[in-house]
């Protein structure tokens, strides 16, 4: 029987794997690839997306398409758990599946502990993550702001609190009828793991459109209408983002994987399970043994060309390559309005210039993978 090689994700770690599915079934491989929807949304336009700079075609990529047309099979399921000893797979649907190669760029999710899960708080209370729900959430906010005067709430103190409060206040503008009032309940210092230089832009940007942030204590609960810190305050609230950071997959947890201290799939400089050969992976999934990387796509974009050599290398016997993560990389946040902050080494700055360069570098990022659907 020929080897199977299966991708779980089809995120951006995955990008360049995916271009080249092609040559993988040419050379005699079984290629599966499982993912949640038929389309991968890129997280670095989300908030834009939100704002309405983009529609959700800016910002997608057509994963069944380009895996299908190069003899691929696409699978629309979610992988809950492996048994890296039988070397099966097994979906939230029931299936099971077989493999001889598996890579997991399984993606992250935002806690939502604090927040009430009945069907009711489905219409006022969003996670950040998967991108695709900031769609919804956007349609029924300019619904709202066209009726009334409402609170939005952003539950969270780090650059996604920041983007979606800033892409808040665009939308509103854009709709032209009610402005919210936005707030943003961001613990004990809101940006904190930034440089001063940083958080004081972003801060100026935000407070000067009105937006307010409170750095008076941790949030204890959430209600549909109110939000409670842990000293008792109560807020009330009509629209709730929640974007308490993000966590890795549970797959590994759930699996009886060796993990990093946040429960990522823990690999070695191959990109590989610390204990099992024959699993790779890439993305806000893992933890990276040699050293811990933030959650940013730059380091998934940075791990394709790895990843990619290395699951080839895999199947036909060859020499694996070792990830470098490589230098401090660009970053820029995406503030709403128009205008951005701008980091690179001791270069920082903020306005529309900075937004201008990031719309830049994530429109030609886009267009690079969306040429693969066309070919």
């Amino acid at each position: 029987m020929r080897k199977h090689l299966v991708l779980v994700g089809g995120g951006h770690a995955h990008m360049m794997t995916l271009e080249n599915i092609g040559r993988f079934v040419e050379k005699g491989f079984k290629v599966t690839v499982i993912g949640p929807s038929f389309y991968h949304y890129y997280s670095g336009m989300g908030p834009g997306m939100l704002g309405g700079t983009y529609n959700s075609d800016d910002i997608r990529f057509a994963t069944r398409d380009v895996v299908q047309k190069q003899g691929g099979i696409f699978v629309k399921d979610k992988v809950v758990r492996i048994d890296p000893d039988k070397k099966e797979i097994y979906t939230k649907t029931g299936h099971t599946f077989t493999y001889d190669l598996v890579s997991f760029n399984a993606g992250s999710y935002v806690p939502m502990q604090a927040a009430p899960e009945g069907p009711e708080d489905q219409d006022t209370i969003y996670s950040v993550k998967p991108i695709e729900k900031l769609m919804e959430a956007a349609d029924k906010l300019k619904k709202l702001f066209s009726q009334k005067k409402i609170v939005v709430s952003i539950v969270g103190g780090g650059p996604s609190s920041a983007e979606v409060a800033g892409n808040v206040w665009q939308l509103a503008k854009k709709t032209n009828r009610y402005m919210p009032d936005i707030q943003i309940f961001a613990g004990k210092k809101f940006m904190a793991r930034f440089p001063e230089s940083i958080r004081s832009r972003v801060l100026a940007s935000l407070q000067n459109r009105g937006i307010q942030i409170l750095e008076t204590g941790y949030v204890r609960q959430i209600k549909s209408d109110e939000i409670c810190l842990e000293s008792g305050e109560t807020f009330p609230t009509d629209f709730i983002f929640m974007a308490l950071g993000v966590k890795p997959s549970t797959i590994f947890e759930e699996s009886g994987l060796p993990v990093g201290p946040d429960k990522g799939l823990l690999v070695n400089r191959y990109l590989q399970s610390v204990k099992y050969p024959d699993i790779f992976g890439g993305g806000d999934c893992i933890y990276f043994k040699d050293r811990p990387l933030d959650k940013v796509g730059v380091y998934a974009v940075r791990e394709n060309p790895v990843l990619l050599h290395n699951l080839l290398a895999s199947l036909e016997g060859g020499d694996l390559e070792i990830f470098d993560p490589g230098p401090e990389y660009l970053l820029i946040f995406n503030v709403g309005g128009g205008h951005g902050v701008f980091k690179k080494k001791w270069l920082v700055f903020g306005g529309k210039i900075a937004f201008m360069i990031k719309d830049y570098i994530d429109r030609k990022f886009m267009k690079k993978f969306q040429a693969i659907e066309k070919e």
